[in-house]
């Protein structure tokens, strides 16, 4: 049987041969209808809906600027710092690249915050999205490897001494936490063997892995479809004439119109930051970075960047029992791993927070209020603010912070593990069977 022929490229112009060349070689006009011009989404998304494309967006920059920024870096410990001066001082446009790099690390994060959020509020990690979610949690776990990884580079103060507390972290694993520390370090201590493997680590391994789940989370969500804020499948009600969803529209060229402007909005606030402020105060870079690393010189307060700082505070506020800080360790790890299993926590008969009950939508207002004193109170030292003058099971002396830490640390945990519980019980609306506007 004679194979058929592909349809021709049409309204190409000019291109229109080289285009029908290319494309019965290689799918290149499939992929882009299926996966933009025919790609069908629902019509009613909101403001929520930019921080996909905006994290697209931020990868593709942290990418290029990490390319330019390796031209001239030199991952010794004898020249790193000085490597990071001259890219400021000497290089042309050296400094911008730089202030786009950091910038765009903390950006990163924001936008990706931002982006789960929207997907706990409209449930998008219910059925049919479960793997889609746990690809997003998997690519928000590798965005921290990489970010922790980056940071020691600089080799400045908080550089170092903030690598080496992250990874003594890991002596405190029963059995093989010595051992395992000093694999990841390479050294007893952090030193030039350090840099080097973080180096490599944050410039190919780690970004090939970050890549390859961007793609599968990409393929997963075009396989079962964009939720939408009323939680409607709308692949269940499809046209019979188009075979195309009745409440949704072509992806291009609606949604890269509605993108672009997002994209707009969000360079310009990326570049406020980068040309007036891109320290943030301190806290997208940190003044003791831009001294260079001494191991004979501890700087007084010791913290991660802010996007760490909840589950800093989390390891802080769980005490040392029996000795050992691994309950600690456990519980920063499993406030992040407790992610995975939302698709299976939610038990309530709607997705969006649209239709959902007073319950869920006091307990997720607390959860991120939570997250923000949390989040601030690891920024911070631990300070002694009262004493009540007797004994309790864990130390002799009531610091206010820490215990408002360990409080919301309860409430973090119990928004997830109470949720089978409330989303159950919560007294929802009726979802509709279409989208609205």
């Amino acid at each position: 049987m004679a194979a058929v022929d592909k349809q021709p490229v049409t309204g190409a112009g000019p291109f229109n041969g080289v285009l029908t060349w290319v494309d019965a070689r290689f799918p290149l006009i499939s992929l882009w209808r299926d996966h933009l011009a025919d790609y069908y989404a629902p019509k009613n998304f909101n403001f929520w809906y930019y921080f996909g494309s905006l994290a697209l967006l931020v990868l593709v920059i942290q990418i290029l600027t990490g390319i330019f920024l390796t031209m001239n870096y030199k991952p010794d410990a004898a020249q790193a710092f000085a490597s990071v001066e001259y890219i400021m001082r000497d290089v042309p446009g050296g400094w911008i690249i730089r202030y786009m790099h950091s910038t765009g690390a903390s950006m990163f994060f924001v936008v990706v915050y931002l982006h789960m959020f929207r997907g706990i509020m409209y449930g998008s990690y219910r059925k049919p999205r479960e793997l889609l979610w746990i690809f997003g949690c998997l690519i928000y776990l590798v965005m921290m490897a990489e970010a922790f990884l980056g940071y020691l580079l600089p080799w400045g103060q908080m550089s170092y001494w903030g690598a080496q507390v992250i990874v003594n972290l890991f002596a405190a694993v029963p059995i093989i936490g010595e051992d395992l520390s000093i694999w990841i370090r390479g050294d007893y201590v952090v030193s030039d063997a350090t840099l080097n493997r973080f180096f490599a680590l944050h410039v190919i391994a780690v970004p090939l892995a970050l890549l390859l789940l961007v793609m599968l989370h990409l393929i997963s969500l075009h396989e079962v479809g964009s939720n939408n804020p009323d939680g409607v499948e709308v692949k269940k009600r499809l046209d019979p004439k188009t075979n195309k969803p009745v409440d949704g529209i072509p992806f291009h060229p609606y949604y890269t119109v509605k993108d672009i402007f997002g994209v707009s909005v969000f360079l310009l606030v990326f570049c406020a930051i980068m040309f007036f402020a891109p320290t943030m105060g301190g806290y997208f870079l940190e003044y003791n970075n831009f001294v260079p690393a001494n191991p004979m010189q501890t700087p007084e307060h010791i913290a991660p960047v802010w996007y760490f700082t909840p589950y800093y505070s989390i390891l802080r506020a769980v005490p040392p029992l029996f000795g050992s800080q691994f309950w600690g360790v456990a519980a920063m790890g499993g406030a992040v791993m407790i992610l995975f299993l939302m698709p299976w926590l939610d038990r309530s008969p709607v997705k969006s927070i649209r239709y959902k009950g007073t319950l869920f939508k006091s307990w997720l207002a607390a959860f991120v209020i939570t997250f923000i004193i949390l989040g601030y109170l690891g920024t911070k030292p631990t300070t002694v603010w009262g004493q009540f003058g007797f004994q309790t099971f864990f130390m002799d002396t009531r610091d206010v912070a820490t215990w408002v830490a360990r409080l919301g640390t309860l409430i973090y945990f119990l928004f997830f593990l109470l949720m089978p519980w409330y989303s159950r019980r919560d007294k929802c609306k009726q979802e509709p069977e279409r989208v609205t506007h």
